[in-house]
C-alpha cells in the first residue's frame, strides 16, 4: 500500500474518531549519522525565529523530523542539517505560516529529500508562503493538516497533535502543536500559540505532562500561562529567540515562573544551538555557547562564577547557576547534590568535564 494511500485512509478514519496510529515510512540515506540509538533534539539558533530538529539513527533505522524552518531572512537551516549529513526528512511541521517559523521552508525542500509537510491549514498572502506551497504541489509531497488528538508514529517516535481542533484564521493562535514522546522522554512544542489556546490545550488533551518544554513565542508573556506551565510539569524548558532582539524576548514574568517552579532553562539568545540528547530514560543537555564572551580555556569557580558563566558547567542552566550562587561557598564539587536536579550521576559528568576548578 502506497504512503499517500495510507494518509488517505488515516484521514478518513480520522473522521469516524480520531486517536488512529500511522506509521511513517522512513526511506533515509545511508550517510546520516549514527547516534548509538539516542534521540538527538536540535533546538537551532536561527535568531528570532524558531527551528528544531529531532533525529534519531541507530545502524540502518534512522528517523528525521524538522519542526519549523528558521527566518525568511536567514540561511541557517539547511547548512545545519547538511553538517548532521542529513539528507532526508520524513516530516516537516511548521506550526503556522509566519515568515519566521515558515521561512526557509522552500530552501528546504529544494535541497533536502521531504517525505511528507504538515501545517495548519490557515494560509497566508506571503511571497515566502506561497513560495513553499507552489513547491510542496511541484514535487507532490503528502501534505496534511493534522489535528487535536490524532497520533502518529514514526520509527520509535510516537506524535499526539495537541491543537488545533479547528481553524478560523487565527495563525499564532491556531499553531500546530505537538507532543513528541521518545520512550520515557517527551517534548512539548507550541509555535506561537497563546495562553487562552494553552488553557484549551487542557482542556482538550488526555495528558501534557512533558519532560521537555519548548516556551511558546519565544518566550514571549503572551504564552506560558502559569496554569499550563504547572500541567505540563517539565523538568526543562527551553525558547527560541535572537541575541538582543528589539521584541525583549523571553519575558521577565516568563523567567521568573520557570525559577518559581525550579524548572532547569536555556535560550538559544544567550546557548546558541540547544542540543538535548536522550536514550528514552534519562536526557542531557548540550550547547555551544556562541555569545558567551568568556575564555573557555579558563576553569568555572563555582564559588565565584558570574550566572552566565556558571551555565557553562554541563547540567546547569539558568535556574540551578542561580541555585549555586544563593547556596555557596561549597567546600567540594559532591555538594552541588543540595542543587535541584542535581544527583551523583550529573555530578560526575561535570567532573568528567573538567571545566569546574578544583576547590581543594
Amino acid at each position: 500500500m502506497s504512503k499517500k494511500i495510507v494518509l488517505v485512509l488515516s484521514i478518513i478514519l480520522c473522521l469516524v474518531g480520531c486517536g488512529d496510529t500511522y506509521t511513517s515510512e522512513a526511506n533515509n540515506p545511508s550517510n546520516a549519522p549514527i547516534e548509538n540509538g539516542n534521540l538527538n533534539v536540535h533546538f537551532i539558533d536561527v535568531g528570532q525565529a524558531d527551528a528544531t530538529l529531532f533525529s534519531y539513527n541507530n545502524k540502518d533505522d534512522k528517523y528525521t523530523v524538522l519542526f519549523d524552518t528558521g527566518d525568511w531572512q536567514g540561511d541557517e537551516v539547511v547548512p545545519y542539517l547538511q553538517e548532521q549529513n542529513i539528507s532526508h526528512l520524513d516530516l516537516v511541521i511548521i506550526s503556522h505560516p509566519d515568515a519566521d517559523h515558515i521561512g526557509q521552508l522552500t530552501d528546504v525542500l529544494e535541497n533536502i529529500q521531504v517525505e511528507e509537510v504538515w501545517m495548519s491549514g490557515n494560509e497566508s498572502t506571503s511571497q515566502t508562503y506561497l513560495d513553499a506551497m507552489e513547491v510542496i504541489l511541484d514535487q507532490d509531497i503528502t501534505y496534511q493538516e493534522p489535528r487535536t488528538g490524532e497520533e502518529f508514529t514514526i520509527g520509535p517516535l510516537d506524535i499526539e497533535v495537541i491543537y488545533p481542533e479547528t481553524i478560523s484564521g487565527k495563525s499564532n493562535e491556531e499553531s500546530v502543536s505537538i507532543r513528541l514522546s521518545y520512550d520515557e522522554v517527551s517534548f512539548l512544542l507550541t509555535g506561537d500559540a497563546g495562553k487562552q489556546e494553552e488553557l484549551e490545550m487542557i482542556e482538550t488533551s488526555k495528558s501534557l505532562d512533558s519532560t521537555v518544554l519548548h516556551l511558546g513565542h519565544h518566550g514571549s508573556d503572551t504564552s506560558s500561562d502559569t496554569t499550563f506551565v504547572k500541567e505540563v510539569k517539565p523538568e526543562l524548558a527551553i525558547y527560541s529567540a535572537g541575541q538582543d532582539n528589539s521584541y525583549g524576548h523571553p519575558s521577565e514574568e516568563v523567567i521568573q515562573l520557570l525559577n518559581n517552579e525550579n524548572i532547569e532553562w536555556y535560550g538559544t539568545d544567550v546557548n546558541g544551538t540547544i542540543i538535548v540528547e536522550t536514550d528514552g530514560q534519562e536526557y542531557s543537555v548540550q550547547t555551544d555557547n556562541p555569545h558567551d564572551d568568556s575564555d573557555p580555556s579558563e576553569c568555572v569557580n563555582i564559588n565565584e562564577a558570574r550566572a552566565e558563566e556558571l551555565q557553562e558547567i554541563v547540567h546547569i542552566g539558568a535556574s540551578r547557576a542561580e541555585q549555586i550562587i544563593e547556596e555557596r561557598p561549597f567546600e567540594s564539587l559532591q555538594d552541588l547534590d543540595v542543587i535541584e536536579g542535581i544527583g551523583p550521576s550529573r555530578i560526575a559528568d561535570i567532573e568528567e568535564k573538567g571545566i569546574v576548578c578544583s576547590l581543594e
